[in-house]
């Protein structure tokens, strides 16, 4: 297409010059992607993995404290916070936030483990593993399950990762904001020390 329209023009292509810069773009394209992970994640560094696992904990405790049809619409997540979206109509008040707080640190204080199985996606949701809404899944995925010491399952999603092993890894988790940024979607941003 680029050679037809350059005689269109009148106008010659190097076809040598175009390959190179071609295959530059190419590799620097394949450099920006490559710390670039799934699931939201900036990096793959410890406290990234904290915060990502973290935010396997929010996800249920807003399920437990506001509303068993919480479903995620989004995340990301830096070395400094995790961004955290889901369905919900109105602002948290300060004692529904204190009440998530408390319920991700108590899971936090237990030192609960965290495990990775591979399944089908059909055998993943039939499990009761959590899913983004609208996200796409190939048909074989991870399962992260965090469960208590009487084997009761705490959370259960399925996720690219990266995680930790346990949660007492992560450290105290703190909310530090949320904000509506959509009709029926609060946004809630948050930390681990």
């Amino acid at each position: 297409m680029i050679e037809e329209l350059a005689k269109e023009n009148k106008v010659k292509v190097d076809n040598k010059q175009f390959e190179i810069e071609f295959k530059k773009h190419q590799e620097l394209s394949r450099t920006a992607s490559a710390d670039i992970f799934k699931s939201g994640l900036a990096d793959n560094s410890e406290m990234t993995k904290r915060l990502h696992t973290a935010t396997h904990l929010l996800n249920e405790a807003l399920r437990k404290v506001l509303s068993k049809d919480i479903k995620q619409r989004g995340s990301n997540i830096t070395p400094e916070r995790l961004r955290f979206d889901f369905n919900f109509p109105r602002k948290l008040t300060e004692e529904e936030i204190k009440k998530v707080e408390e319920w991700v640190n108590d899971k936090i204080n237990k030192a609960l483990d965290m495990k990775r199985d591979e399944m089908p996606i059909e055998k993943a949701l039939n499990s009761g593993a959590q899913a983004e809404f609208g996200h796409k899944y190939p048909s074989v995925v991870s399962v992260y399950t965090i469960s208590a010491k009487n084997k009761e399952i705490v959370s259960r999603e399925i996720c690219t990762g990266p995680h930790v092993s346990n949660t007492k890894e992560l450290g105290k988790f703190k909310i530090v904001k949320d904000e509506g940024v959509a009709a029926g979607i609060r946004r809630i941003k948050a930390i681990v020390k």
